[in-house]
């Protein structure tokens, strides 16, 4: 008996309703204040050397902060005025103490980026980038939302709109699809750190009034809607005097919210000889203008590299069956138009200038002024198809 299987072809047929959900975390969260101590650290290196290597990673615990990793620079900054600076500047007022471990970078690797004739990718790795037409961010709806719910969360505890506030919080938004579009909001939840005799309900009245409707306005919750605020209870005690944050721990906020793909590698504390960093902004700048482009209405963007070589060994466009072109017309567009170099990257996007610290919170790919989120490329994309 001869069994006949036919394969379906990814993205055929599309599901008539399905949810989608993201999430997003504060600034104040224990990992988010690693990420932006590390971030603090290398815009700090790189102010006095452009050409600075560095990869700097922190941990925060219950009375301590650590910072360590590898860093060839020709200054090293003060790192524990950083840290206390960045500590209080995110909000959070508490006794700590800071530990620094730090050294130059492995001769090995340092000799396989900085080659005589071009720099080469300071590690392997495989980067991804999205960008779809459903916003005006071209990003997915439900990462949009969350990043506004925990953005609008903080305003709100800064501005005293709200108070009695902490710096930990998270929020997270899940949005019903009908046909492959956004038509609701399932469930909404935003857990925020609070002070001790601060009365619950108002609080949940304040975080509805000043939180969720203004950033849930371009799709308003209907009856049907779960809105969730502190489910757990009290959340007196947060941040890194309740939990261990660490950098790196938040690749999914940082990103595209766990829709689409994700190479592994984290971003902050990372020079742009590290593609896990650039890499992953190109490619964000990529799709990016191939959706503004009207190439296609969605798109990922994959680039491969190997430490020490400068071209990336692999380029994939995937349009998911939207694309005006066939994914080889735009992956020869997108060779002709981008020099895919680490060094190319880094003078596109200028990642070797202090610019990485204002850009780590509240999702990588939601900052219109980041130079990755620029659209300027649309145009010689699409000459480049042949349009």
């Amino acid at each position: 008996m001869i069994i006949l299987i036919k394969k379906r072809k990814e993205g055929h047929t599309m599901r008539d309703k399905y949810i989608l959900t993201a999430e997003s975390v504060t600034e104040g969260h224990p990992d988010k204040l690693c990420d932006a101590i590390a971030d603090s650290v290398l815009d700090a290196c790189l102010r006095s050397d452009p050409a600075a290597r560095v990869a700097c990673e922190a941990m925060t615990t219950a009375g301590k902060i650590i910072v360590a990793g590898e860093i060839t620079a020709r200054d090293l900054p003060d790192i524990p005025a950083i840290v206390c600076r960045t500590v209080h500047e995110i909000g959070y007022d508490c006794d700590y103490e800071v530990e620094v471990i730090t050294h130059d970078q492995s001769g090995d690797i340092a000799g396989a980026v900085s080659q005589d004739a071009q720099m080469g990718a300071g590690d392997q790795g495989i980067v991804y980038g999205f960008a779809c037409s459903e916003t005006p961010q071209l990003l997915p709806l439900p990462v949009v939302l969350a990043h506004r719910l925990t953005l609008l969360l903080t305003n709100a505890r800064r501005t005293g709109t709200i108070h009695g506030l902490g710096p930990d919080g998270k929020a997270q938004v899940s949005v019903e699809y009908e046909g492959g579009a956004p038509k609701r909001i399932a469930a909404v939840v935003v857990s925020c750190q609070h002070d001790e005799d601060k009365d619950l309900a108002e609080l949940h009245s304040e975080i509805t009034r000043n939180v969720v409707v203004p950033a849930l306005r371009s799709l308003y919750p209907d009856h049907r809607t779960e809105v969730f605020i502190n489910p757990s209870g009290r959340f007196v005690l947060g941040g890194f005097e309740a939990d261990t944050g660490l950098t790196g721990r938040k690749l999914m906020a940082d990103t595209y919210g766990g829709l689409a793909p994700h190479g592994g590698g984290a971003l902050s504390g990372k020079d742009g000889s590290k593609v896990d960093r650039s890499g992953a902004y190109m490619a964000r700048y990529i799709a990016k203008n191939i959706v503004a482009a009207e190439l296609a209405e969605k798109c990922t963007v994959s680039l491969a590299y190997a430490i020490g070589r400068a071209e990336p060994v692999a380029v994939d466009i995937d349009a998911h069956q939207t694309g005006k072109y066939p994914e080889a017309v735009l992956e020869q567009a997108v060779r002709a138009v981008f020099d895919l170099t680490p060094a190319g990257i880094i003078s596109a996007l200028g990642l070797d200038r202090p610019i990485f610290a204002q850009f780590c919170n509240y999702g990588h790919f939601t900052h219109q002024d980041a130079p990755w989120e620029r659209t300027d490329r649309a145009d010689a994309l699409a000459g480049a198809c042949g349009r």
